[in-house]
């Protein structure tokens, strides 16, 4: 570890280090713009642990962050109904491998309440594995609800002062615009949190059954134009996301689209570093200037 490195080496951590050369300098910094570049050479000069300072960067920019940003967006929220039968949502939560769902009335506007799976398990032990004797109603959890605009680093401390995971993000007439996690926080501050829920290599493309593709970004662009027949090359770069990337031509977000030829590419995932997951789907030859869309 770095701080024991530190540690040995003067007996000072690296932010012990960082108030020492801070203390020292007479031009002091007024600014957390000022701040953040003294922070970035202070760590250069000390050979400092680049991943510490990443994390402090990452910690200054939740502040100017809203929750529009780094939303899951309604349409791809996996959501259940309140009178599904166990049947009907079960294969659902394998599937998907979440912990937490939103449970919802006659649509995504009418959210009645949150569903931890770790609910489920003693009812199901309970009633002897009789999925017809559960009822979500008895084990939903209240759900949270906040504005699109909300600043990320005010929702991590109401996620901490609140013990919630997931809020529920409506727009400014009352809809349910998405939802978002305590992990979709952490991640704009330490980087990529995978789990092992998360998609893996063997699902680095998924057919999403509407035509579309949901592609990991580290996907090769060889293995993308063996799967739909293109001619992509790979000279410049070796994954998708490096290819959308320079579509772009800056770090998109969210949502944002850009198109490759006959290719649409949406961004469904993306942190302060670099694109984690695109949706892809052919469209009709002309249907775009070969550029992106804002």
């Amino acid at each position: 570890m770095s701080e024991d490195r530190s540690s040995s080496q003067g007996g000072k951590s690296w932010l012990e280090k960082l108030f020492t050369a801070f203390s020292s300098d007479s031009d002091e910094p007024n600014s957390r713009d000022e701040l953040l570049v003294f922070l970035r050479e202070a760590a250069a000069k000390l050979r400092l642990d680049p991943d510490a300072l990443t994390i402090i960067e990452g910690a200054f920019q939740i502040s100017d962050q809203q929750t529009r940003e780094v939303m899951i967006p309604r349409s791809q929220v996996t959501a259940i109904g309140i009178d599904q039968p166990p049947e009907d949502y079960l294969p659902v939560i394998f599937e998907t491998g979440h912990s937490r769902y939103p449970v919802i009335g006659e649509n995504l506007d009418e959210v009645l309440g949150i569903l931890l799976v770790k609910d489920l398990l003693p009812l199901l032990q309970v009633n002897d594995g009789k999925r017809d004797r559960i009822a979500l109603r008895e084990v939903i959890r209240p759900a949270m609800f906040i504005p699109e605009s909300k600043r990320l680093n005010s929702l991590l401390k109401e996620f901490r002062d609140t013990h919630n995971h997931m809020a529920v993000v409506v727009d400014e007439y009352g809809g349910t615009a998405g939802i978002v996690t305590i992990e979709d926080i952490l991640e704009q501050i330490v980087g990529d949190i995978e789990d092992e829920h998360d998609t893996d290599e063997e699902d680095d493309i998924r057919d999403m059954g509407d035509g579309s593709f949901a592609i990991r970004a580290l996907t090769p662009i060889d293995d993308f134009n063996e799967r739909f027949d293109t001619a992509f090359s790979d000279d410049e770069f070796d994954t998708v996301g490096g290819l959308v990337m320079q579509r772009f031509g800056y770090l998109p977000r969210r949502g944002e689209q850009a198109h490759l030829g006959e290719w649409r590419f949406t961004v469904l995932g993306a942190d302060n570093r670099r694109i984690r997951l695109l949706q892809v789907e052919q469209v009709a030859e002309g249907a775009s200037d070969d550029g992106h869309d804002g």
